[in-house]
């Protein structure tokens, strides 16, 4: 694979672009992008050698799609429209049942494969493409039945090279499970962040008291809106399951406050220290 088309060069795009180039110097990475800004960021930058748009990717030998999933939705048909018979597209994103519907029927179907890279920081655009961002992290395949062996090959390849790990899943149980395990950490950071920041309204100081703990904790809530708007909108259904079940949770906690039952909140923070044994094993 000469020629790797990056569509959306933000963090993902970039640090894709960042570690294919380290393992396969010749290639040439053309960077597209609704944002000029971050185009001309990212060739100084030398996150992509060249700068292109999606009428050039009939060239292409890879298509790497990395942009909003509403985005993805609307754009991968016409993707897979104008590539050549031999094109990889791979995309990004974190929600896979909408998007592997939007080209379930395409007559090039084969060409795309639908991945989730679990991996990712708060930052966005292309300053926050980092080497080395994929090493030893998950990337969910779903529906790799239907795309084509040899594709198929060279994508596990590409993802093997730059340090990957592969799952494969469902779209369906993906969005399920992802709820849990990001949306919703999602959600709480940002509604921790503005929780704290309506009482600082009142008391300027509060974020003087504020430490490491709070820190991480509300970490995410940088994250980009308008990334994680339409993911939300997306996996409205699972994301609505998720907060039911962590609402019920800090009712349940707040009710033992009310009773001064701090035996069970004990309890309950004890059992869910096994946490660690999870996370441990992830690591």
């Amino acid at each position: 694979m000469k020629n790797i088309y990056m569509i959306g060069i933000g963090l993902i795009g970039g640090s894709f672009a960042i570690d294919i180039k380290k393992h396969a110097p010749e290639v040439v990475i053309y960077g597209i992008d609704t944002n000029e800004n971050h185009l001309n960021e990212a060739k100084e930058l030398g996150v992509i050698d060249e700068k292109a748009t999606v009428a050039d990717i009939e060239n292409a030998d890879l298509v790497i799609v990395s942009i909003p999933v509403d985005a993805t939705v609307q754009l991968l048909p016409t993707i897979l429209d104008k590539i050549a018979e031999n094109t990889l597209v791979v995309d990004a994103g974190s929600t896979k049942e909408a998007i592997c519907k939007a080209v379930e029927h395409h007559p090039k179907r084969r060409n795309f494969l639908a991945c989730h890279p679990i991996a990712g920081t708060e930052k966005s655009g292309p300053k926050a493409s980092i080497s080395g961002l994929y090493v030893g992290k998950t990337n969910i395949i779903c529906e790799v039945e239907k795309t084509t062996f040899k594709l198929q090959e060279k994508a596990l390849k590409l993802f093997t090279d730059i340090g990957m790990r592969i799952r494969y899943m469902d779209p369906v149980s993906h969005d399920k499970h992802i709820a849990y395990v990001s949306h919703l950490s999602h959600i709480s950071a940002f509604m921790l962040g503005k929780t704290v920041i309506n009482k600082a309204k009142n008391e300027r100081d509060i974020f003087d008291m504020a430490g490491s703990g709070f820190e991480s904790t509300v970490r995410l809530a940088k994250s980009s809106p308008a990334m994680w708007t339409p993911i939300f909108k997306q996996n409205k259904e699972n994301v609505i399951e998720t907060l039911d079940a962590y609402i019920n949770n800090l009712k349940h906690f707040k009710e033992l406050m009310e009773q001064d039952n701090f035996s069970e909140i004990f309890n309950e923070m004890e059992n869910t220290n096994y946490i660690k044994q999870i996370l441990n094993g992830i690591k």
